[in-house]
């Protein structure tokens, strides 16, 4: 508290009470207070508030969710019928390149979600869609207004067939399957066994070098995911080895020139171990094979039992 003189309380001049400042009701020194608030905080009131307001908003449409959808479903109908009504109605699918690929698997794809018009049919989807199939490598999806659509598929280029069970599997160089097999595909080889497709395309192409191997050829049989058997139509199975599947097939291919190795009665012939040809002949080889063995030793004895004149005349001197 500051001490007033006696010099400065004499130069005091009086006032009128009246004259005092009215004083200030307590609502408006409220506002005045809100006033400064707002002032020095602004933004985070502005924050503050759209955060609630955007709860608000949030609760209101999560609450009101299922007659949004209805009012959104019936206004994209009314539009498409709309579009459709004036001309732009999808009239006609054309599909071009398709092979394995079946038909309806590309309308239902086509039109999944893409109603019935034109301008409103997204192409980028529905081309991405149909990649996800197992034979499609790409697809291009064109809109021909004002009702037409065209795709152009084209498909991975199968290399073998795959038997699984019951089913026979089209795979690509990658081993992937990529459709079942049909009756233009009968060309291709076989590969039988767990693990066969996945080595395949690596069996095909050495085979491939060996055209004289190919003929009558069944299948190629995966061995215990390790090695390979080639099993022709006659019953004859060849045993190849775990390493070294390139020389085992020279070697044969030269047997086969010379002798016709795989023409004969032969029905198993073993080439895993390098350098040597173990064979198993058939029935009617195997019984041509005693039946020359017997005779040769029959052979064998009588000679032994055959004397000369020279041997009897000597044997009659010495008596």
């Amino acid at each position: 508290m500051q001490q007033v003189g006696a010099k400065s309380f004499a130069n005091a001049q009086p006032v009128d009470p009246r004259q005092f400042p009215v004083v200030i009701p307590r609502s408006r020194t409220a506002l005045v207070r809100a006033t400064h608030m707002w002032v020095l905080h602004k933004r985070l009131i502005q924050r503050i508030a759209g955060a609630i307001l955007a709860l608000l908003l949030l609760a209101g449409v999560y609450q009101s969710r299922d007659v949004i959808g209805s009012v959104a479903a019936t206004a994209y109908r009314f539009v498409q019928g709309e579009f459709a009504e004036v001309g732009f109605g999808i009239d006609s699918i054309e599909i071009t390149g398709q092979t394995l690929t079946d038909d309806n698997d590309i309308i239902t794809l086509l039109t999944l979600g893409a109603g019935n018009s034109t301008l409103t049919f997204d192409a980028q989807k529905a081309q991405a869609r149909l990649e996800w199939l197992r034979a499609v490598k790409s697809a291009t999806v064109r809109k021909v207004y004002p009702d037409r659509v065209i795709v152009s598929i084209v498909e991975k280029v199968p290399v073998a067939r795959w038997r699984v069970g019951d089913t026979t599997w089209l795979i690509d160089e990658a081993g992937k399957k990529i459709g079942t097999d049909i009756a233009s595909y009968t060309d291709l080889p076989l590969v039988i066994g767990e693990g066969a497709a996945d080595d395949a395309v690596v069996m095909v192409r050495i085979l491939d070098r060996h055209e004289a191997l190919k003929n009558d050829l069944a299948a190629l049989s995966r061995i215990g995911d390790r090695r390979w058997d080639l099993i022709y139509r006659n019953g004859l199975r060849v045993q190849l080895p775990e390493s070294g599947v390139a020389q085992a097939l020279d070697r044969l291919e030269m047997y086969e020139k010379d002798y016709a190795l795989l023409d004969r009665d032969v029905t198993l012939i073993d080439l895993r171990v390098p350098g040597i040809v173990t064979l198993k002949p058939g029935e009617i080889a195997a019984q041509q094979l005693a039946d020359a063995k017997k005779k040769t030793k029959h052979q064998a004895k009588g000679s032994s039992e055959y004397e000369t004149p020279a041997e009897k005349k000597a044997e009659a001197g010495a008596q």
